[in-house]
């Protein structure tokens, strides 16, 4: 076999592996140094088993990953949103805009969405999200006559808004990935993000307006009398602390008053702060936040450490020339291009997570982005808004699972599939506008940055 052919196979193996259910950091690092000592052996040179060029390459690679200024804001932003969750903050949010969005059509679900979209930009890990507001928030609107799909649809959707919606984590891997400016990222994904909140504000109020039935309005006795005051009070202390946080930790990156991993350590802190001015903040919840951090920033490390390596060993074979000769081939346009690349991602967002996809198979994809004339940044917002379906998607609509698994016994899994049908198609919507019009995506970071 040729070395070409030899990676093909490499590729082809790991793929077969994964579906059989192994870990994918470890996957990746056994594929890697077991083709890589075949693409580095030089009988010659050898004078032990270990003397192969391709264990320098592993320590080199995992140094690498340890010392990357991007990824060092990776476990501070997730130390941020699980103390925040610890800290009961999500509880108050969401009681709070509750009864803020009292007069509106669909009032809770407002509520639940709004609460989803913040909560999710502050953690940035969907089933966090999804979780949480599944015990929060799903059984409140149940009580409330809430139509179970309708309802089941706004947790599984706002959960997964923190892929795109900067502080994003998503975007960070993405940025480290592929040497986009993280800050160029932040300010390109700023208005697709609320432009894709919106449409789901837009459709929740409209269909509950359309029909009541989906949403019932609550009653005067459970609205209560509770005046324009109280309810700015209740939003001075529970949405704005929150929001301002965020805000903050945002704007620090996007003027450039500081590097996301400084901006990012400002927001650990201010959580802490946040946990603390509520008299939330107890040993046991830091312990876990702490915990939970240290869990999720080393599987994202040493997914980066095992994909590098594989990255390298299956490109050194010349296996990323081999895709590139016959993408470029096939002599397709940039638009059946862009659809071809988002298609394969949307399809591996069933079996893989994002970071997986992020880190593993976009690098096949980004040296092809020249040819085609599709910017970085561009294509980065598109995967980000991509993603998303993955996690809505029927059958292995992940986001679907994690509500299922904490609702009560008689929500049935098409219920849930049934409700977020209609986002996807939004998201769908987003992105063809996104195509459509550039400068959705493009405009800030150009206005800001330059070119």
């Amino acid at each position: 076999m040729t070395d070409p052919q030899v990676a093909v196979l490499m590729l082809g193996a790991f793929i077969f592996v994964i579906l059989l259910g192994y870990p994918i950091a470890f996957t990746l690092m056994g594929m890697g140094l077991g083709f890589g000592y075949y693409a580095y052996y030089d009988p010659e040179r050898m004078r032990s088993l270990f003397d192969n060029r391709v264990f320098d390459l592993f320590v080199n690679q995992t140094y690498s990953v340890m010392s990357n200024d991007v990824l060092t804001a990776v476990p501070l932003f997730l130390f941020m949103g699980y103390i925040v969750e610890r800290a009961n903050i999500v509880d108050r949010l969401f009681q709070t805009l509750n009864i803020a969005a009292r007069r509106l059509p669909g009032s809770m679900a407002i509520a639940a969405l709004v609460t989803c979209s913040l909560f999710a930009t502050a953690t940035g890990i969907v089933g966090a999200v999804v979780t949480l507001m599944g015990l929060l928030a799903f059984p409140a609107m149940l009580k409330a006559r809430y139509d179970t799909s309708f309802a089941s649809g706004v947790i599984c959707a706002g959960g997964c808004l923190g892929i795109l919606i900067p502080p994003s984590i998503m975007l960070i891997v993405y940025a480290a990935t592929s040497g986009v400016s993280i800050v160029k990222l932040y300010a390109g994904a700023l208005f697709p993000g609320f432009m894709l909140a919106g449409l789901y504000l837009l459709y929740v109020m409209g269909r509950a307006a359309f029909n009541p039935k989906i949403a019932p309005k609550p009653s005067e006795e459970e609205i209560g009398d509770v005046s324009a005051g109280q309810v700015v009070l209740m939003l001075l202390t529970s949405f704005f602390p929150l929001a301002f946080l965020i805000l903050s930790v945002l704007g620090a990156i996007l003027f450039g008053l500081a590097t996301p991993s400084e901006a990012a350590s400002i927001g650990a802190l201010g959580g802490l702060v946040l946990a603390v001015a509520y008299r939330a903040l107890t040993w046991q919840r830091l312990r876990e936040a702490v915990y939970l951090t240290v869990r999720t920033s080393a599987m994202v490390c040493w997914l980066f450490v095992g994909s590098w390596t594989f990255s390298s060993v299956f490109s050194y074979l010349g296996g990323e020339q081999l895709i590139s000769e016959f993408v470029l081939s096939l002599d397709l346009s940039p638009i059946t291009f862009l659809i071809i690349a988002q298609l394969i991602i949307f399809l591996l967002g069933w079996p893989l997570e994002w970071s997986e996809i992020i880190i593993i198979f976009v690098p096949i994809f980004l040296p092809l982005l020249p040819h085609f004339g599709i910017d970085p940044l561009m294509f980065g917002i598109l995967i980000a808004l991509n993603l998303q379906t993955s996690f809505l998607t029927p059958p292995m609509a992940m986001a679907a699972y994690y509500l299922k698994g904490i609702a009560p016994p008689h929500v049935r899994l098409t219920q849930i599939f049934a409700g977020v049908m209609p986002y996807l198609v939004m998201i769908f919507t987003a992105m063809a506008l996104l195509y459509i019009f550039p400068e959705i995506a493009l405009w800030l970071p150009e206005q800001v940055y330059g070119r």
